[in-house]
């Protein structure tokens, strides 16, 4: 029992083929690219929905989410491997290690539970998230190259019953794919348990994922790395105590914010054009300076992810794996302050438009065998430092399982650093929803600011 969530069983699901060939015949091994060996040091991605209650519920709801988990699993096969270390040593004799995702077939934990005690309004109205939303996920605490250590799950879903709903969550090992696998992956799902009437021909909306790894010419493969093992490779987060708020941004309050930023980088004759996320994120970034008190002359960063997909022709929209790069804005927090919002967007849009042409990833791809460096969420823990995962652009609130829309999203606790914020597509068109996560005090006086919550809107009530 954890704080009100008890654990009713575990077990592990193979994926179920419905088409011959759609599972290999042999084992296959996919090496791991450079994108994917930088996140395998953090914890899992970890997204969840609440739902409202399924007819009848119980037992035979879990029992169809788990054989509907299976099917979807048969599409994402690799994801129910493990990931294999092999020890090798360099031409002058230096050992060195590499990590394969060796596709064997041998499962995604599934986890039911239950917490009869935690309502549905108490997540989704909440505007703080309680801390039992935490245990509503798998595989917690677990970092990416633990489960090479230990030969765990590097996919593993949860499914935990609510006194008036269900919460419906996964987590994936961060060195093998990225939100948008998790995402493709999550809407395959919820797809076939919505149309499941068994058929062996369920044509998906959702397109199958490709499973080809990008690598750049040139780059040996398996990537040897050079540490003797694998744990001198990590550093173990401590992190320090957060609280978490979930704050929704309405189309008109997005587009007044887009508007005003835009307008003053009109009239300070620059040329970028500043999209609806950036204004979001720089009113965010801005409020979140004055919540901490920052002093004027110390510097704040603001760290992004850009996706590939879009930007690198060899990478299709569904390849399944890790298709980030990191951009960074930074500025001191007196100039944040005083330059306004369309500056401080206009900084996160140079930062995104330096990070992701094609050219430079390339470059920053082939090389980093040779000089690897990895994600550490240690080194976030800065009290200048915010960084957000997550897109508007994912489709979260469409996964309905057959019973229903979600009412909200909410994600768990790897990762949670002081400063980590992930964006979600919001309740309408246009509108938008973000998780912050802060030191108990900052968050108290970011949800106190009225000039930051002029622009927040109350969640729609949810309605069961």
């Amino acid at each position: 029992m954890e704080g009100g969530v008890h654990i009713m069983s575990r077990r592990m699901v193979r994926p179920a083929a419905e088409h011959a060939g759609e599972l290999p015949d042999h084992e296959t091994v996919h090496h791991l690219t450079p994108l994917d060996l930088q996140m395998i040091t953090v914890d899992y991605v970890q997204k969840g929905v609440v739902l409202p209650k399924p007819p009848g519920g119980g037992e035979h709801v879990v029992e169809h989410l788990v054989s509907s988990f299976a099917r979807a699993l048969a599409r994402f096969y690799p994801l129910t491997g493990r990931l294999a270390i092999a020890e090798t040593a360099s031409p002058g004799g230096v050992p060195t290690i590499s990590i394969s995702l060796r596709c064997n077939g041998e499962g995604a934990e599934f986890v039911h539970a239950v917490a009869p005690g935690v309502t549905v309004a108490d997540i989704a109205d909440s505007l703080y998230v309680p801390r039992v939303v935490w245990s509503f996920f798998p595989l917690n605490g677990m970092l990416g190259t633990d489960a090479a250590v230990e030969s765990r799950p590097v996919l593993a879903a949860q499914v935990t019953e609510l006194a008036d709903g269900m919460f419906v969550a996964m987590s994936l090992n961060h060195g093998v794919a990225d939100g948008f696998t998790f995402w493709h992956l999550f809407r395959t799902w919820s797809e076939i348990s919505r149309r499941s009437d068994d058929s062996a021909d369920l044509e998906l909306s959702t397109p199958p994922p490709v499973f080809d790894r990008w690598f750049v010419d040139g780059i040996p493969m398996p990537i040897p790395l050079p540490f003797a093992k694998l744990e001198d490779m990590v550093r173990r987060p401590v992190y320090t105590p957060v609280e978490e708020c979930f704050l929704h941004f309405s189309a008109e309050s997005v587009r007044t914010l887009k508007e005003k930023a835009n307008a003053e980088m009109a009239a300070a004759a620059a040329t970028a054009t500043i999209s609806s996320l950036q204004s979001v994120l720089a009113h965010t970034w801005r409020a979140v300076c004055r919540a901490r008190r920052l002093a004027p002359e110390m510097e704040t960063s603001y760290g992004l992810s850009v996706g590939l997909r879009a930007r690198v022709k060899e990478v299709p929209q569904e390849y399944m794996g890790n298709t980030v790069v990191g951009a960074v804005a930074k500025a001191t927090a007196g100039e944040l302050l005083d330059k306004g919002l369309g500056w401080a967007a206009w900084l996160l849009n140079r930062a995104v438009a330096a990070s992701g042409d094609e050219a430079s990833v390339r470059r920053m791809v082939a090389a980093w065998p040779e000089k690897p460096s990895f994600m550490m969420v240690a080194d976030l823990q800065n009290a200048g430092v915010m960084v957000i995962s997550g897109s508007p652009r994912f489709d979260v609130l469409g996964n309905d399982f057959g019973w229903g829309r979600p009412v909200g999203v909410r994600s768990g606790a790897g990762n949670k650093v002081d400063g980590k914020m992930t964006v979600y597509e919001g309740r309408g068109g246009g509108s938008m929803a973000v998780e912050i996560c802060l030191a108990p005090e900052a968050l108290a006086r970011l949800v106190a600011d009225e000039e930051f919550m002029s622009a927040v809107t109350a969640p729609p009530p949810t309605h069961h």
